[in-house]
């Protein structure tokens, strides 16, 4: 059908509508993220699960992921008629794809891959971090460093191994192989025109929708990280939104996996249906190492980091705020700690005796224990700091100071411990955490702070110093801890040739 090319343009570019559309599911999804609040002194105890803060998918994400498919429609979506069909004796074998996600060149091949209905023995993350590439010896190790990326391994029916590398002379021996017919030279249309710049320019703002996401390695996988011994297996097409969820996570936990293209139209979907029980949604994640199949992205990516991280991440958002908004007014934050505990008063003398008892005070909790937490109930940053140790099994005592540090929420002579906390370390923000009772400062910052020290890979050290010490007690899970780490209810139904985990909790409905 042939539209008048200003009527199809006002369709298409209607930003007011667009706005609109913006606002209605920004709305939607802060809806849904909220979190009920009980005011001080309320009889009623709500417990949330930290879940919801971790790093699996919200409905901002999906929101993002799916402007980034818009962006790129049509490409990566549907397999291509322009594809002349070859048989599966003459068809190359991609052995191994080198590819960063959230990358605008790793992308367009991707998108070549979904459109000519071909699999991957092998994605493996590249990142200057991943072992790939800082890892000589690994399995999987780059073949050709310095190369521009993608790099794609190949073996075509000829059984010549090849190593091509940069998007450009990936596409053109795809294209070559599968006879695609080049485009004619022509004078552009001023929609062809539009149609084309947006195309190009669009691939940059599918990353700049996703920054921060599926770039590089984290530190959840450090070298003490389980580690699969086969790759796993995702069915998968490159313009769905949900499987740029999981394929970012696969990325960030520089873990291998087999890619099965399904784009639509392909006939690998009643491959899929037969795995699936006649489902084809994407994406859908096999496990041979624990004979799990799981479909949904949020139960994915839970899976993910429970059976391969050494933690779940906190959300993006939590680090924003620490980094941008809390770090500034600390100097703000540090002057109203001393005058909530009596700074700048007529006594001062009696203000740093007051200081001195709470300091003494302090040093005998963080001696009780190999990790002591300093804490406030209500603050974002807790349930993320007692998440991470949980999924480490490293035992903590928790000394709560109270619910906030206003007043009329901070406990009795929290205030007083807070000043002399800032005293002795420079910081008076919570959590604060002691490691054989040294201050490493909070969730982000510090000296150098939890997720930091994780991602150098010292504090593992630090904690195996304390250990040995013998100074610190070990500290056993309360019944209020067991609470906490209780894992969700799940259910394991074996097949005749499969294992399914059907893990219950909330999932965001997903269509192909």
């Amino acid at each position: 059908i042939k539209l008048n090319q200003e009527k199809c343009f006002g369709k298409i570019f209607n930003f007011e509508r667009m706005e609109r559309f913006l606002a209605i599911v920004t709305l939607f999804s802060l809806a849904n993220d909220s979190v009920s609040f009980t005011p001080p002194g309320s009889h009623h105890i709500v417990i949330h699960s930290t879940t919801k803060l971790n790093s699996i998918p919200t409905p901002i994400d999906t929101l993002t992921s799916g402007l980034a498919s818009i962006c790129r429609l049509p490409r990566g979506v549907t397999v291509s008629n322009d594809a002349t069909r070859i048989s599966n004796e003459e068809q190359p074998v991609l052995k191994q794809l080198f590819d960063i996600e959230n990358d605008v060149e790793c992308r367009k091949v991707r998108e070549r891959i979904t459109e000519l209905d071909l699999n991957v023995v092998a994605v493996i993350p590249a990142s200057p971090s991943a072992r790939a590439v800082t890892d000589s010896d690994y399995e999987y190790a780059m073949p050709a460093k310095g190369k521009e990326l993608p790099v794609l391994v190949v073996v075509d029916a000829s059984k010549t191994k090849l190593t091509l590398s940069g998007s450009k002379q990936i596409l053109e021996y795809l294209d070559d192989k599968f006879n695609v017919e080049p485009q004619v030279l022509k004078e552009e249309t001023t929609k062809e025109t539009i149609l084309r710049v947006a195309n190009t320019y669009g691939n940059y703002v599918a990353s700049f929708l996703r920054i921060g996401r599926g770039k590089n390695v984290c530190g959840a996988a450090g070298p003490l990280a389980p580690r699969p011994d086969e790759p796993l297996v995702l069915y998968d097409y490159s313009g769905n939104q949900f499987s740029r969820l999981v394929r970012e996570v696969l990325m960030e936990l520089d873990l291998v996996y087999e890619l099965r293209s399904v784009g639509k139209g392909s006939p690998r979907r009643e491959e899929m249906a037969k795995e699936t029980d006649g489902s084809t949604q994407c994406p859908y994640l096999m496990d041979p190492n624990t004979g799990v199949s799981i479909k949904e992205s949020k139960a994915i990516i839970k899976y993910l980091y429970d059976s391969y991280a050494l933690y779940t991440p906190p959300p993006e958002l939590l680090e924003f705020a620490s980094n941008n908004i809390l770090f500034p007014i600390k100097p703000l934050v540090a002057i109203l700690a001393k005058l909530q505990a009596g700074s700048g008063g007529s006594d001062e003398e009696t203000f740093q005796k007051t200081l001195d008892e709470a300091e003494k005070e302090i040093k005998k909790e963080v001696a009780s224990a190999p990790v002591v937490v300093y804490s406030y109930d209500l603050s974002p940053f807790t349930p993320e700091t007692r998440a991470i140790f949980e999924k480490m099994n490293v035992a903590f005592e928790e000394i709560s100071l109270g619910k906030e540090w206003m007043p009329g929420f901070i406990s009795e002579g929290g205030s007083e411990k807070r000043a002399a906390l800032l005293r002795m370390t420079g910081q008076s923000s919570l959590p604060h955490i002691f490691v054989g009772g040294k201050s490493i400062g909070g969730l982000y910052t510090g000296s150098p702070g939890l997720i930091p020290s994780l991602e150098q890979g010292v504090f593992m050290d630090l904690l195996e110093e304390a250990n040995k010490s013998g100074g610190a007690k070990a500290v056993e899970k309360t019944p209020t801890d067991e609470i906490r780490s209780a894992p969700k209810e799940e259910e394991i139904i074996i097949g005749e040739n499969k294992a399914t985990k059907k893990i219950a909790s909330t999932m965001m409905i997903e269509e192909e």
